[in-house]
C-alpha cells in the first residue's frame, strides 16, 4: 500500500451503477453541511437524471476510485455524450462529452478526484475525443483550480456557474460514438 496515495482508480463494472448514483448525487450537492434533498428523488429530476439514466450508452465512460483499506469505492468520474436537445449544465457542443465527477465528503482534498480527472481524460483521449466539457459552482473553487490544473478553461457563465472546455491534445481523432 501506498501512503501517499490510498486509493486505486479503474474501470467502472456494472455492479459500481449505485455508488454511480451516489457520486453524482455528491457532486449536484457538495455544499458541506446544506441541507440536501432526498437522494432518489433529487436524482430523479430530468436535470440530473440525464447524467446517469440508461448507463451504458455509446460515449458513456467512468472510473471509480476504491479505498485500499477498506475496498469501498470513494470516488467517481463519468463522461456522457448529451444533445442540444437535451443538453447538461456543461454543454458546449455534440460531440464533446460533459464530465462529472463526485468524491465523498470524507476523501475530498486527498488527491482522489486529481488521480480520477487525470484517468477518465486518458480514457476519453484513447477513445478519439478531442475535447471535454463540464460545469463548475461559483464556491467550488477547489474543484475549479482542479479542472484548471487539468487543462480545462472558463468559456462562459451560464445562472451561477462557469461552463469549461478541455483540449484533449493526443486524442487518435477517431469518430467517437454518438448519443442516440
Amino acid at each position: 500500500m501506498n501512503d501517499a496515495t490510498p486509493h486505486e482508480v479503474r474501470g467502472y463494472r456494472s455492479e459500481d451503477h449505485e455508488f454511480l448514483r451516489d457520486m453524482s448525487y455528491e457532486a449536484a450537492f457538495w455544499r458541506p453541511g446544506a441541507p440536501r434533498p432526498p437522494r432518489d428523488e433529487a436524482l430523479s429530476s430530468p436535470d440530473l437524471a440525464r447524467y446517469i439514466e440508461d448507463w451504458g450508452r455509446p460515449g458513456d465512460a467512468a472510473v471509480v476510485a476504491v479505498d485500499w483499506a477498506s475496498g469501498e469505492g470513494v470516488g467517481a468520474a463519468w463522461y456522457r455524450l448529451l444533445t442540444e436537445d437535451a443538453p447538461g449544465y456543461g454543454f458546449v457542443a455534440p460531440g464533446v462529452p460533459e464530465l462529472g465527477m463526485g468524491v465523498a465528503e470524507a476523501f475530498r482534498g486527498r488527491g482522489v478526484g486529481g488521480a480520477l480527472l487525470g484517468a477518465l481524460m486518458e480514457r476519453a483521449r484513447a477513445e478519439g475525443f478531442g475535447a471535454l466539457s463540464l460545469s463548475v459552482e461559483d464556491g467550488n473553487d477547489p474543484a475549479a483550480r482542479l479542472y484548471e490544473r487539468h487543462g480545462f478553461e472558463k468559456l462562459f457563465r451560464v445562472g451561477d456557474a462557469w461552463t469549461m472546455k478541455a483540449e484533449l491534445a493526443g486524442s487518435r481523432g477517431t469518430n467517437p460514438p454518438r448519443a442516440s
